[in-house]
C-alpha cells in the first residue's frame, strides 16, 4: 500500500467497474470481458447510453473551455476516468498552455494509465483516491503539490457522484469540497437521472459492479450548487448547455444533467 492509501498491483477483474465500462462504450481499450459483458447490458437496457456518454464527455469540454475562458488555472477532476481523446488536459491546455491539472480516481487502472499517459508532471498529477474521502482527496501531497487552493480551482465531478448512495450522503461530500474552494472557483457537474426515461433496467446492470447506478432528479441534483451560483442556462440536460451548435436528434432522451456553478464566497 502506497501513500494513495490503494493497492495499485491489485486490480479487480471479477467485477465490473464503471471507468472501464465507459472505457468500453466509448470505444477504449482499457476493459475486461466483465466490463464488456456489463456494458452490453446497459446498451440494451438503455440504447441511447452511448450517444449520452457522448453527450457528457462533450458537455464536460465545453465546460472546461468556459472556465478556463474566464481565467482559472487549476482543475481537480475527481472521477475522472480512463483518458478518452480529447481529455480534460487536451481542452485545457489549447486555450491556456499554464493550466495546472490533477485527476483522482478510484479504479487502479485509471492511476497506471495515468502514470504512463502524464508527461507534464510539474503541472499535472494523477492520484488513486476515493471521492467518498473528500479530505484525503484535498490533503493529498500530490493534489497539493499542484493546486494551490488559495487560487481558484475548476472541480469536475463528470458523471461520478451517481456512483455515490444516498447514505453515503452525497451532498456532504460536495460541501465538503466545496468549503475547500476559495471564492471565484466553479464546480462543473453531470449527473444520471430518470426523468426523462425508465431507467430501472439500467439501474440493475451495475448491481453487480464496484459501484451501483443511483439517478436522481432534477431538484436533487440542483441541490449539489448549495454555495454556487449557476451559470446560465441553469442546470440543464447535457446537451442543451450552451450547445456549439443544434443538439444531434434524440438529444431530448439523454439521461443526464448538467451545470457549472461559480463560488462567491
Amino acid at each position: 500500500m502506497g501513500q494513495d492509501g490503494l493497492r495499485t498491483d491489485e486490480i479487480d477483474t471479477s467485477r465490473a467497474h464503471p471507468a472501464r465500462i465507459y472505457d468500453y462504450l466509448l470505444g477504449g481499450k482499457v476493459h475486461f470481458e466483465v466490463d464488456r459483458q456489463a456494458g452490453e447490458a446497459l446498451v440494451a437496457a438503455a440504447p441511447e447510453v452511448r450517444a449520452g456518454l457522448r453527450a457528457n464527455r462533450s458537455f464536460l469540454q465545453r465546460a472546461v473551455r468556459h472556465v478556463t475562458g474566464t481565467g482559472v488555472r487549476q482543475i481537480l477532476d475527481i472521477g475522472c476516468g480512463l483518458p478518452t481523446s480529447p481529455d480534460v488536459d487536451e481542452i485545457a491546455l489549447r486555450p491556456a498552455p499554464d493550466v495546472r491539472v490533477v485527476h483522482v480516481d478510484n479504479d487502479p487502472i485509471v492511476k497506471a494509465q495515468g502514470d504512463a499517459l502524464l508527461s507534464r508532471s510539474g503541472a499535472t498529477g494523477i492520484v488513486l483516491a476515493d471521492l467518498r474521502d473528500p479530505l484525503a482527496v484535498v490533503g493529498h501531497p500530490e493534489v497539493r503539490r499542484v493546486i494551490d487552493f488559495d487560487e481558484p480551482v475548476a472541480l469536475l465531478l463528470g458523471a461520478v457522484l451517481h456512483f455515490i448512495t444516498d447514505a453515503e450522503n452525497p451532498a456532504q461530500l460536495v460541501a465538503t469540497l466545496r468549503d475547500a474552494l476559495p471564492a471565484g472557483s466553479f464546480l462543473v457537474l453531470s449527473h444520471a437521472t430518470g426523468d426523462f426515461a425508465d431507467r430501472t433496467k439500467a439501474q440493475s446492470v451495475y448491481n453487480g459492479a464496484t459501484a451501483t447506478l443511483n439517478l436522481r432528479s432534477r431538484v436533487e441534483v440542483e441541490r449539489f450548487f448549495t454555495g454556487f451560483d449557476l451559470l446560465e442556462p441553469g442546470l440543464a440536460q447535457i446537451p442543451f448547455w450552451r450547445p456549439d451548435g443544434p443538439p444531434p436528434a434524440g438529444s431530448e432522451v439523454i439521461g443526464f444533467y448538467g451545470g457549472v456553478g461559480r463560488r462567491t464566497g
